[in-house]
């Protein structure tokens, strides 16, 4: 008698052994899957931020040129009204007359 639950306890935990063991491969399977799909978004996020971070220098720039543009243009409308306001000026001066109030916004 004494045998056989000896041999009924080895199978018992054998059989716990076993269950013990497919749990154990069970719960590794599903940690590497984890692991493995969890990579490959860090992966896929660290790719889009990436391109983000290109396309937003991409932008930075345009804005740069095109305030650098804006600036120029701004700066040759100066310089016309500059040359306008002397060359009337000059005018002026040659003809011994006095600019109308509307000219005189040039020299403010």
């Amino acid at each position: 008698m004494n045998r056989k639950l000896s041999m009924v306890k080895a199978w018992e935990e054998n059989q716990k052994s076993k269950v013990d063991n497919r749990a154990e491969h069970k719960m590794s399977s599903i940690l590497s899957w984890e692991n493995t799909n969890k990579a490959a978004v860090q992966a896929k996020l660290r790719t889009r931020e990436e391109k983000l971070e290109k396309k937003k220098a991409e932008c930075v720039e345009k804005m740069r040129n095109r305030a650098a543009m804006i600036h120029k243009e701004a700066e040759e409308k100066r310089q016309e009204e500059m040359i306008k306001c002397q060359e009337m000026a000059a005018k002026h001066r040659s003809q011994g007359t006095t600019p109308k109030k509307k000219f005189l916004t040039c020299f403010g």
